[in-house]
């Protein structure tokens, strides 16, 4: 243990002088007088009257105490093991070149990866993940507690360094392959994408039932709007890719999930509001702190003892003058 403000501790000085004085002896006449000494020495001594210094004593401790509190005693690199609860929550995010369609604005790629950056900050003790895809799917982030961790990745996530297409297929496999050993009562894979499956060995049905049998729910997202896909100086022309909704209902249906379809941010804010009605589950989480601050242990009993003397000085301790 070490003290961030160790010159407090010179204060403690004072506790043996202020002892000195409280309990030296005192030589001055008393305070009540009797006729008859030798009845009043014949009264003997109470067992209240034995306790007549308590409330120095507890003053003495309670300045004692508040020193050492007020030094701020420290524990460096404590680790504090603690219990929240939460889902564990995977996001694949469709990146393939059709999120580049400008009915979401600026786009959809840009306005899926804001969205989700808000869902993250509004977290407290669910585990997340991140698998992007196109052509391929891939692992951007595995389960994590630490935010803004998460976030940097999300933020670095860029369009291009996959090859294009859609494999939603593959792109849920690999989602449910980072919940296959998750031991949350509520594992979830939101799903957002575009377009249609046309790429990867795997088919999407054939995913969502792989991951139903490992109690994954699916919540697939189909982003577009009716909006085209492109503005230009001369006005917006070509039309915004379609997105296969009876696929992916039928994906969710399948392992008990819901499918939305996101025309506009707003709605995607919506659907991730729905994901904080499931059910919440017990998580051990182990938090590493640089410094666990101690002043706690002094400063409360060091308040008692100040109360205690109080209470007993003015009560069945009190002294007469």
């Amino acid at each position: 243990m070490t003290f961030a403000d160790p010159l407090w501790l010179l204060a403690l000085v004072a506790v043996p002088a202020l002892a000195w004085a409280l309990w030296r002896p005192r030589r001055e006449a008393p305070g009540v007088r009797y006729s008859m000494a030798g009845d009043a020495a014949a009264l003997g001594a109470t067992g209240w009257a034995r306790l007549r210094k308590l409330p120095d004593a507890l003053l003495l401790a309670a300045l004692a105490l508040g020193v050492l509190g007020l030094a701020r005693p420290q524990v460096r690199d404590a680790t504090v093991e603690r219990s929240t609860e939460g889902i564990d929550i995977v996001l694949a995010l469709d990146v393939s070149t059709s999120m580049t369609a400008e009915d979401f604005v600026p786009n959809r790629f840009e306005a899926a990866k804001a969205v989700a950056a808000e869902f993250v900050r509004g977290r407290e003790s669910d585990r997340i993940g991140l698998v992007v895809f196109a052509a391929q799917a891939y692992t951007q982030a595995p389960l994590t507690l630490d935010y803004p961790f998460l976030l940097t990745m999300l933020q670095e996530v860029r369009m291009g360094l996959i090859e294009d297409g859609t494999a939603i297929g593959t792109a849920l496999a690999t989602a449910t392959a980072r919940l296959r050993d998750s031991q949350a009562a509520s594992k979830v894979v939101i799903l957002l994408t575009d377009g249609q499956n046309n790429r990867g060995q795997v088919d999407p049905q054939t995913a969502a039932e792989a991951a139903a049998a490992l109690g994954v729910k699916v919540y697939a997202v189909g982003v577009g709007g009716d909006g085209p896909a492109r503005r230009g100086p001369f006005g917006a022309f070509g039309p915004a890719p379609e997105v296969d909704e009876g696929a992916l209902r039928q994906v969710a249906e399948t392992t008990g999930g819901q499918y939305f379809r996101a025309t506009d941010a707003q709605a995607l804010r919506q659907i991730y509001d729905a994901i904080s009605e499931l059910e919440r589950t017990e998580i051990e989480e182990t938090v590493l702190l640089d410094v666990e601050e101690r002043y706690p242990l002094f400063l409360w009993p060091a308040l008692a003892c100040l109360l205690a003397a109080v209470a007993l000085s003015t009560t069945r301790l009190r002294e007469v003058p």
